[in-house]
């Protein structure tokens, strides 16, 4: 029994470990919205559109648009960066940079009043209403930026399943994780007559659950796939210069990110 636990003492030790692992990656994601409710408020108006449909914007994939320093940042990007705190739990900060779009010629419900002079201007009860861009512009396509610390916990699946594959060449790690954070989109909303808005700003916070794999060769190099579950909640979207203008909205979403990256372990166990 001693000589076994000395054994496996000495196998543990000499075993590789990730803590004080350094870990950064960039890559791509797809992401899906549910309907939601947005509220809009200003000096003359306040109402609300029911049940408002968006989609993600994907750019046409190029080694221009995705891979030239200048214009990575284009299409729906996720950065991040992290440190093992131990052998399998990291902690990291990063952006998901999603694009929201709301669709275009839709028909809904509206609720609220508009006293501005134009041809809108009336008191809504759940009125049926068809939006149109002459109407309403609104997007958060620069984008929806959602900042965040997540910790995350990493398991190597061939350990797991005692799959003998020599560690320094290949390694398998599932992923589950949790993670919170800001919304500080950079939307691009036009209401009728009211000027353009499309700044930076503050809107609110979001969280989100994750599951993935990572894929890591030779200790250094890694891919990695992940899927986010997640809620986001806006109180503070700026809808026009004006600060007094601004809308509102909450909805849950849906992430797949598709990313590549590296792994230093500066500091020696």
């Amino acid at each position: 029994m001693i000589t076994s636990l000395t054994s496996n003492a000495k196998e543990d030790k000499a075993e590789k470990s990730n803590k004080g692992s350094i870990y950064a990656f960039w890559g791509w994601n797809r992401s899906w919205y549910t309907n939601s409710d947005i509220r809009f408020t200003g000096s003359n108006y306040d109402f609300e559109l029911n049940d408002v449909q968006a989609k993600d914007r994907q750019s046409t994939f190029g080694l221009d648009s995705y891979f030239n320093p200048v214009r990575i940042t284009i299409p729906q990007t996720n950065f991040r960066i992290g440190y093992f705190i131990n052998n399998n739990i990291d902690i990291s900060f990063g952006v998901d940079h999603m694009k929201y779009v709301m669709v275009q010629e839709q028909n809904t419900q509206i609720s609220g009043t508009i006293n501005d002079g134009s041809i809108y201007e009336g008191t809504y009860a759940q009125d049926d209403f068809a939006i149109n861009k002459e109407f309403l512009q609104f997007e958060h396509t620069d984008g929806l930026n959602y900042i965040n610390v997540e910790i995350t916990r990493n398991d190597d699946v061939l350990k797991f399943f005692k799959i003998n594959l020599h560690p320094d060449k290949i390694q398998v790690n599932t992923l589950l994780g949790f993670g919170l954070g800001a919304l500080i989109p950079k939307s691009n909303v036009t209401l009728w007559n009211n000027e353009r808005n499309d700044h930076f700003h503050f809107a609110g916070y979001g969280f989100a659950g994750k599951v993935g794999l990572t894929f890591t060769f030779f200790k250094h190099l890694f891919f990695r796939g992940e899927l986010k579950e997640g809620f986001i909640d806006m109180q503070n979207i700026r809808t026009s210069p004006a600060i007094v203008d601004k809308a509102q909205q909450h909805f849950f979403f849906t992430e797949l990110d598709f990313v590549f990256g590296i792994t230093i372990q500066p500091f020696k166990n």
